[in-house]
């Protein structure tokens, strides 16, 4: 019985906490919540359209039991290179927009007012201070509006009465190029009748119904796509690519299912895993993760979870990297970092077996660096804002450190060692419906997996190659199989005719059909990402 790793419990993945570590060295963020001090309670905001013949829109800000406000010329932008004119206005009660404390209820207010948006903010250091000097910088977590932005005092004409200011959005993972938050002024009242997205954990952990003991069913994983470097920018986060099985993971109703990638039940399989996961105080949750095996430096490596299964006993850590259902409630359309703190919420003190995915916010280049030289896989990279697909998608990108990919046997050379069955595996991947050669492993192998892959290997034999290209000289002493089996092959680059240099042997997986294993052009992620960043 494969058991949970011991040491996992309450403390991340250890080349985790070295990266982090330095990250922060080099001033790169951690996505995770603003160190402040929140004040007896969270403050409110909300965003109002006077009406349809005006062009600007009412910033309130609660502070001191008021609502500091502001016009803001065509309403507040998404885009840090749009700066909005924002004339600061008389204060007004709270009680007039209805507040009293809370997140007020969709509403048209007495003068015909549009409620456009609504939620909390929070200022970065001490908003008085801030108002004096003419920079308040604060965070807000609304409906629509999210993450950083800054008010910015214009110099003092000598005929104005009010004070003009400027409202920007900071560059960070809410950003979104050209375009306006305000683009869609009419739409207000129905966007606020939908789920409040202030605490996502909060209000699915308080759900009740069928829908929130049931088993959530398998949904397909969303897939990264192949590039040769991270990408730029803070609307990108990164995380570590593991070397295990991808797990879909369902918690509900006294039950956990653990799925693989291509849907296969694993849950017996995964019986440690399974029974850590019922101890997670969410009644419901569709969990997406890596499951591994550490080396002692704390790596994740493919060949010891093989000898594990094959052992039935491992230290199995089960990485939780999204959350895309909980207590009922479908999370996929939500962004991926709301998705993410409502995860880290979920796995604030997780069993033994189970841990939270850390990632980094901006910074790719220095953070694969850093995986390369710690000898760890690679990174995968995924925008902030977007939502999960099943699918491949350009939104979530993966950049390796050195290969390390499946590819299906399509046959072996024989060997002149008496007892081996073979000297080498031929190695192939799809393109479309065609099996291309990219060449042979003779190493990776103990006399245990000879003898295994020499009895798989004979119930598999054909007559002719699978290859629509395999090499005359291989052929000679070739004996060809049915194209049925994957293996997991290290090595350290291709060459141009996409061959593989030094190839090593790691395990067979069962947890892809070989028709699946289809080639993955390596491109730059500009090229890549060219329409999904904008």
């Amino acid at each position: 019985m494969l058991a949970p790793s011991r040491g996992s419990k309450g403390a991340p993945f250890r080349m985790e906490r070295v990266l982090k570590a330095d990250a922060e060295k080099r001033g790169v963020l951690f996505e995770q919540r603003a160190q402040r001090q929140p004040p007896a309670r969270e403050l409110s905001f909300i965003v109002q359209k006077p009406d349809e013949r005006r062009s600007h829109f009412d910033l309130r800000l609660e502070l001191d039991g008021v609502l500091k406000s502001w016009a803001v010329s065509r309403g507040p932008s998404l885009d840090p290179k749009e700066k909005r004119l924002a004339v600061r206005t008389e204060d007004h009660p709270i009680n007039s927009a209805g507040l009293q404390g809370s997140i007020p209820k969709p509403q048209v207010g007495p003068d015909g007012d549009r409620l456009w948006d609504m939620g909390h903010w929070h200022p970065r250091g001490d908003p008085h201070e801030a108002l004096k000097k003419g920079l308040l910088k604060f965070e807000l977590d609304g409906e629509r509006l999210k993450g950083g932005f800054a008010l910015l005092r214009l110099a003092k004409a000598a005929r104005e009465k009010r004070e003009n200011w400027l409202l920007v959005k900071e560059g960070d993972a809410y950003a979104e190029r050209s375009k306006d938050g305000a683009e869609h002024p009419q739409s207000g009242l129905s966007m606020m009748r939908k789920p409040t997205q202030i605490s996502i954990a909060d209000k699915a952990l308080g759900a009740h119904g069928d829908a929130a003991e049931r088993l959530p069913r398998f949904v397909a994983p969303q897939l990264a796509t192949l590039v040769a470097s991270p990408p730029e920018g803070d609307a990108w986060l990164h995380e570590i690519k593991y070397d295990g099985y991808r797990a879909i993971a369902a918690i509900g109703g006294g039950r956990v299912r653990i799925n693989t990638r291509s849907g296969q039940d694993w849950t017996e399989k995964f019986a440690g895993v399974a029974r850590a996961l019922q101890k997670l105080r969410g009644k419901n949750a569709l969990l997406d993760g890596e499951i591994v095996v550490l080396d002692r430096e704390g790596r994740s490596r493919f060949g010891l979870l093989q000898q594990g299964l094959k052992a039935g006993e491992a230290p199995l850590t089960y990485y939780v990297f999204d959350l895309l259902e909980l207590n009922g409630r479908d999370l996929r359309k939500e962004p991926l970092i709301r998705r993410k703190e409502a995860l880290q919420e979920l796995l604030q003190s997780p069993p033994a077996g189970i841990a939270y995915s850390e990632h980094v916010v901006g910074h790719g280049d220095k953070i694969f660096a850093k995986a390369c030289r710690m000898g760890l896989e690679g990174v995968v990279s995924k925008r902030a804002d977007k939502p999960y697909l099943s699918r491949r998608t350009k939104s979530w990108l993966k950049a390796k450190c050195s290969g390390n990919d499946e590819f299906v046997i399509g046959g072996y050379r024989l060997s002149s060692k008496k007892g081996r069955p073979f000297a080498s595996l031929l190695l192939g991947e799809y393109i479309g419906k065609d099996l291309h050669y990219r060449g042979r492993v003779g190493t990776g192998f103990d006399a245990a997996l000879l003898e295994d892959l020499g009895e798989r290997l004979s119930r598999l034999q054909r007559k002719t190659s699978p290859f629509v290209d395999a090499p005359r000289d291989i052929g000679r002493d070739a004996r060809w199989v049915e194209p049925r089996l994957v293996a997991q092959i290290a090595y350290t680059e291709r060459t141009a005719d996409g061959r593989l240099r030094h190839p090593a042997y790691l395990g067979l997986r069962s947890d892809k059909p070989a028709k699946d294993v289809q080639s993955q052009p390596v491109k730059p992620w500009r090229n890549v990402t060219r329409r999904t960043t904008k």
